[in-house]
């Protein structure tokens, strides 16, 4: 792939073999964007769903099912934000955020993630049909940043020795974010039973000190190529391997044929009372704030 094409909008992955260490960079602009658009989002709340996005796009590129779907949910019941959801599916990512507008106003223009959420919890779910594969992992949400709180969640949920970077900015009125996502699997890229992993083991540190030593412009410059910042990285190990880049697109898999779909499973006495004042069924989609107004005779 050109290095234009390792800029923006994607996620790579890498292997540090004589470490034991395996990891995701990835990066968005223009896909944040798009998404971003869908909804007038205050600043702070831009800024921390192109973390989450980028979070989720470093957690999905991780999957080997062509169709498993990736999951991510922070949520609380006291929080300035009360729901945070992104998903990723072969590529495809997307996202939004639900608030209280009104305690916004009280946290400042760069609030840590207790400010934002008080008290909750981080989900994190893999679907993977192929296989039949199911697992989600639900941690306390903790930490200052959402970085940190994906630190604790594998920590907690996999036992796995773990390194998340996260940055955006906004650069001319568009929208920039980065991050990279570094563990520690003995025996290569699959790892070992999660109980069997050895959380000091002696190569770890030396992986996580350098990774740790990225800088947030770094994550999120749109000249520096991933592969080119993975190198600055890790340039005096031995074997560095990067694999096939991944594509990120903004995706939404809401469409009248689908929403006809969902309808039709209700019984037909639901679907009646489900008709708005002006002889619809009106479906409002969260990811991408669109209306789909469904006429009942549609419905089969």
């Amino acid at each position: 792939m050109p290095a234009d094409k390792l800029s923006m909008d994607v996620a790579i992955g890498v292997t540090i073999p004589s470490r034991d260490a395996r990891g995701r960079a990835a990066r968005i602009g223009p896909v944040l964007d798009q998404i971003l658009s869908a909804h007038n989002y205050p600043p702070v709340i831009e800024r921390l769903l192109a973390e989450a996005l980028t979070l989720t796009a470093l957690l999905g590129s991780l999957l080997k099912d062509p169709q498993g779907q990736m999951t991510l949910q922070a949520q609380t019941e006291n929080g300035a934000v009360d729901l945070l959801v992104c998903d990723y599916l072969a590529g495809e990512l997307r996202g939004y955020v639900r608030h209280r507008p009104e305690r916004l106003a009280d946290i400042g223009p760069n609030p840590s993630l207790f400010a934002l959420f008080g008290k909750g919890y981080l989900a994190i779910t893999f679907d993977q049909p192929v296989s039949d594969e199911r697992y989600q992992g639900i941690v306390p949400l903790e930490g200052e940043s959402l970085a940190q709180a994906a630190q604790s969640y594998f920590a907690q949920s996999e036992q796995i020795p773990s390194l998340v970077r996260l940055a955006s900015e906004k650069r001319d009125g568009k929208w920039h974010a980065g991050g990279i996502l570094f563990q520690h699997l003995p025996e290569g890229e699959e790892g070992r039973e999660r109980l069997h992993t050895q959380l000091d083991h002696p190569d770890w540190p030396h992986v996580a000190i350098l990774a740790g030593s990225v800088k947030p412009e770094e994550l999120t410059d749109p000249e520096l190529p991933l592969d080119g910042l993975i190198w600055r990285l890790f340039h005096e190990e031995a074997e560095v391997l990067t694999f096939e880049p991944v594509a990120l697109k903004r995706g939404c898999r809401c469409d009248p044929d689908y929403v006809r779909s969902v309808i039709a499973r209700f019984p037909e006495e639901e679907r009646a009372e489900m008709v708005g004042p002006d002889g619809f069924i009106t479906v409002d989609c969260a990811f991408c704030s669109q209306s789909f107004p469904i006429a009942l005779v549609d419905v089969s």
